[in-house]
């Protein structure tokens, strides 16, 4: 593995885990509401953390689009502590409408990570948000999509839409929750 897409993905696996098992371990950093509302792993409410687009960002948000789906959907994943082989693990809790997009093909617009060099790309991220740092994600797990292309897509800086058959992930070694395998480039 191309030790660049090894960092993105370890980077990626202790967003995914990191806060969420300081939770389990007591800490008040992933600490629920006091109302008992969901929250995200920092403590927020789902939908309000990092992967959400920010005011402040002189890029503008993605445009809504009837044709894709939804960054709110896919963000709004809670997540649960489970005992797997004698050890704790963070898992998300997927919505019913989630879930329902399992298997299916469909259309996300977001921003491109590469995973590999060069500008055209077969396997990469799509992030909800565009990339301030290309060594950090601009969220955690819930807003990012893993994408394996039949044939690549060039690289832009600018959002794309891709299609592909959409897989949600309950086990995955490096923390994604989503992947679109079989994906094309699309407008």
């Amino acid at each position: 593995m191309h030790p660049y897409r090894r960092h993105l993905l370890l980077n990626l696996a202790a967003l995914a885990s990191g806060p969420a098992f300081a939770q389990v371990l007591g800490s008040p950093l992933g600490a629920p509401p006091a109302d008992g509302a969901g929250a995200g792993p920092l403590g927020l409410p789902h939908g309000q953390g990092a992967g959400v687009h920010s005011p402040q960002s002189p890029i503008a948000p993605l445009p809504k689009r009837d044709d894709v789906v939804a960054w709110s959907l896919l963000t709004d994943v809670k997540t649960a502590v489970k005992t797997v082989s004698k050890r704790k693990r963070v898992v998300p809790v997927y919505p019913p409408e989630v879930r329902a997009l399992d298997q299916r093909r469909l259309k996300l617009h977001g921003f491109m990570l590469p995973l590999e060099p060069g500008e055209n790309q077969r396997h990469f991220l799509l992030a909800s948000v565009p990339l301030t740092c290309s060594f950090c994600t601009p969220g955690g797990a819930e807003s990012l999509v893993e994408v394996r292309t039949k044939t690549p897509v060039k690289y832009r800086l600018e959002a794309v839409v891709v299609e592909g058959k959409f897989h949600v992930l309950d086990n995955d070694p490096y923390g994604l929750y989503y992947r679109l395998s079989e994906a094309e480039g699309s407008r």
